[in-house]
């Protein structure tokens, strides 16, 4: 195909912006929080190791491997999550009949006594493993540890809430999250993906990640408030964390979501916290299924892709609707106040225009 030799020049300018940017504003973001992640993990790692002595059940698995923290997920440069596997999730049954979106639950399985499970007090009088009661447990038990770990002068329990959630040095707020891993089998819920006759992912990948599986997270979610059902306070967070790392490996696709990590740090971390850098994760993916070739994923297309998720993305802030990547029932933006969305809507479309209409754009953003 003859591409006009303009658009080749312009493509080729936009290219050598988005590399200067890459290398000027995100490796320095991306530094930044490698830095950050060091020093709070030291100090959640120390309480962890609080709470092991107290109660050996909470075995802590924030680990490092290869300058990586096993469980640490940034929301943004200054809160963190941290989940803690548990053990022994092998006597319930997963049970996702879509009553509440992207929850299930962990039932008893028939035949199985209490006395059998590793959690037996928090086992609700229906058969319940509760995420509430394990949580409140765990809360508990971090409030101490908290006053006795060696970090205590410079980290905080954070009160009004059912989360565990620490402030450290009075700048980062990391949330600890009880969770469980659930490999080799897929939820339910999620049983529609991959959609059929998408060349993406390629069968082999869509192998690969339905066999990580997923993770079942103690959390408050927006799609259990308010709903006034006995096992609302019981359920598990469906997450998704690991399988979408996996399917954004390959091309640009990691440097296209620090790129956009990145611009919305700067320029879209607006009242009401309406666009997070999970809204650009999971819009990035339905990106990939538009663009299945690996060659739309060449760095010469990440000006092209970044504006496509743009686009998506004033598109489910005017809808005031973004579906979840693997659960299309679970709107992300439920709970948001429509005004913070609307003005979202403006400034992406300011900054969309920009990117659209000026190659030297990203040299002021």
């Amino acid at each position: 195909m003859l591409v006009p030799p303009d658009m080749l020049a312009a493509q080729s300018k936009m290219l050598y912006q988005i590399n200067k940017y890459y290398g000027e504003r995100v490796q320095t973001r991306m530094g930044t929080i490698a830095k950050t992640i060091r020093e709070v993990c030291k100090v959640v790692q120390d309480v962890l190791k609080e709470v092991e002595v107290q109660e050996p059940r909470f075995i802590s698995s924030l680990t490092e491997c290869n300058g990586r923290y096993e469980g640490l997920e940034v929301v943004s440069p200054t809160e963190f999550e941290v989940v803690l596997y548990l053990n022994q999730m092998g006597v319930f049954n997963f049970v996702d009949d879509g009553t509440l979106p992207g929850c299930a639950v962990l039932k008893l399985s028939d035949g199985r006594k209490r006395s059998m499970s590793l959690w037996v007090e928090f086992i609700t009088a229906s058969g319940y493993l509760s995420a509430r009661k394990i949580r409140s447990r765990f809360q508990t038990l971090v409030a101490q540890a908290c006053d006795k770990c060696s970090y205590r002068d410079c980290v905080k329990m954070i009160s009004e809430t059912t989360e565990v959630k620490l402030r450290i040095r009075e700048r980062y707020v990391v949330q600890i999250t009880p969770a469980f891993k659930c490999s080799g089998v897929w939820p339910r819920s999620a049983a529609h993906w991959p959609i059929p006759h998408i060349p993406w992912p390629h069968p082999n990948l869509v192998a690969e990640v339905k066999t990580e599986g997923f993770d079942l997270l103690s959390k408050e979610s927006v799609a259990i408030q308010g709903k006034q059902s006995a096992m609302e306070g019981d359920a598990w967070v469906l997450s998704f964390n690991e399988a979408e790392n996996r399917l954004l490996q390959g091309g640009c696709r990691r440097r296209c979501l620090s790129i956009l990590k990145t611009l919305r740090d700067r320029h879209l971390d607006l009242p009401g916290n309406p666009v997070t850098s999970y809204h650009m994760k999971t819009l990035l993916l339905y990106e990939c299924e538009k663009h299945p070739r690996e060659s739309e994923w060449d760095e010469s297309c990440i000006g092209d892709r970044i504006n496509g998720i743009y686009l998506q993305l004033i598109s489910c802030l005017q809808c005031k609707r973004c579906p979840h990547y693997f659960l299309p029932n679970l709107d992300l933006f439920k709970g948001k106040s429509p005004s913070a969305l609307e003005n979202a809507a403006k400034q992406v479309w300011r900054l969309t225009r920009e990117m659209l209409t000026n190659t030297r754009c990203l040299e002021k953003l």
